[in-house]
């Protein structure tokens, strides 16, 4: 059976792009960061760079990677007993004390809200024994994550000869803890009171920036300012990471108003869009046919408007046609390259009517006549 090709509005599918000006996105904003990093957190797509693979002192920004460990090795309902050992960490604290009794949940709120060096510590000794054999568990995730400029000495992010990461690496260390649903929520909450004490979140863009849904700080004085954080609009999320940045606060909120202007996560193939097909010799004249899955892409605003779609499918199919049945095939195309593709899947069958071969011929013949080789519905 001779297929076709049948172009259709990528407009239509994509019309919250419509007030788009230009092509292409406008210049990133400077950043006073030494090492920088704007990603898109789906895709993993880079959309802004400074210094991205320096290796870098990261602070406290160690600590998505504690919590992260910590949760692969614990259940976050485990109880912890505090010892001497966990107490009296330098820096930032959540204030633990000797024979006293938390869940692993409760030290992660330690860990990523108020960034207590004690909690890390107290997560790293229940879950592994040793400062170093979590640390070497910590290394273990890095190089899962595929994280190659990244070496953990400690659980906490204070200072050490080989400790080190990069603000690339940190981006896709946070992607993998905003996918974890306890990370993603205790780094995303403003405050908690865990044993009566109220821990406040030390990342200000949670209060100040519309979207912000987490991150962690971090500061040592050889470190300077670090922070991770993510932001969402409308179904787009972004990472972004500075390392060494005076005007970090800044620096996160130019370039998520720079992404968020300039890029959307849209979807080029809609699981909504439905095709109907005739069916010769069908109980039904027509079957309904819809893309077997749906397919978002981050393009800048400018570029939705340009995507073409194209549809191949056969004029008519022969009853029956079960509903699951591949039918034929979407694809979509910028500039002349194709940038999505799915199937075209039966989404409503139709069962044999008794007649015969000649009259299923003609008859099916008639349909494509009479309605072209598809109907694309509003739902």
């Amino acid at each position: 059976m001779k297929k076709f090709i049948a172009a259709l509005a990528a407009a239509a599918l994509l019309c919250t792009a419509a007030e788009a000006q230009g092509t292409e996105a406008e210049p990133a904003p400077g950043v006073s960061a030494r090492s920088a990093v704007l990603m898109h957190a789906e895709t993993g797509e880079v959309l802004f760079a400074k210094n991205a693979s320096e290796p870098m002192l990261i602070a406290s920004t160690t600590k998505l990677m504690t919590a992260l460990t910590a949760l692969e090795e614990c259940e976050a309902d485990e109880l912890v007993d505090i010892t001497p050992e966990m107490c009296g960490i330098e820096g930032s604290s959540m204030y633990l004390r000797p024979g006293e009794e938390y869940t692993v949940e409760e030290l992660l709120c330690g860990l990523l809200l108020v960034s207590g060096n004690d909690a890390a510590t107290a997560l790293a000794l229940h879950a592994a024994g040793s400062m170093e054999r979590f640390a070497e568990l910590m290394n273990a995730k890095a190089a899962e994550l595929g994280m190659r400029g990244t070496h953990f000495e400690n659980a906490h992010g204070l200072d050490a000869e080989g400790h080190y990461s990069t603000a690339g690496d940190l981006a896709v260390l946070m992607a993998a803890c905003m996918s974890e649903p306890l990370i993603a929520e205790i780094s995303g909450t403003v405050q908690r009171t865990v044993a009566g004490k109220v821990l406040v979140n030390h990342n200000r863009l949670l209060r100040e920036y519309d979207g912000c849904i987490g991150g962690k700080t971090g500061y040592t004085k050889a470190a300077g300012r670090c922070l991770v954080s993510c932001a969402e609009r409308d179904g787009t999320r972004f990472i972004c990471v500075t390392l060494d940045a005076p005007d970090d606060w800044d620096d996160h909120a130019a370039l998520y108003d720079w992404a968020f202007a300039n890029y959307a996560y849209s979807a080029a193939i809609s699981a909504d869009m439905v095709l109907r097909l005739p069916a010769a010799s069908g109980s039904n004249d027509l079957v309904e046919i819809s893309p077997g899955a749906e397919v978002r892409l981050l393009l800048p605003l400018g570029r939705l408007p340009e995507l073409e779609t194209h549809v191949e499918l056969p004029p008519f199919v022969f009853a029956p046609v079960r509903p699951g049945e591949v039918l034929g095939r979407i694809y979509v195309t910028l500039d002349g390259e194709l940038v999505a593709s799915s199937e075209l899947v039966c989404s409503s069958g139709a069962r044999v009517r008794s007649e015969t071969l000649l009259r299923r011929i003609v008859r099916g013949l008639g349909l494509a006549w009479e309605a072209g080789p598809y109907y694309l519905t509003d739902n």
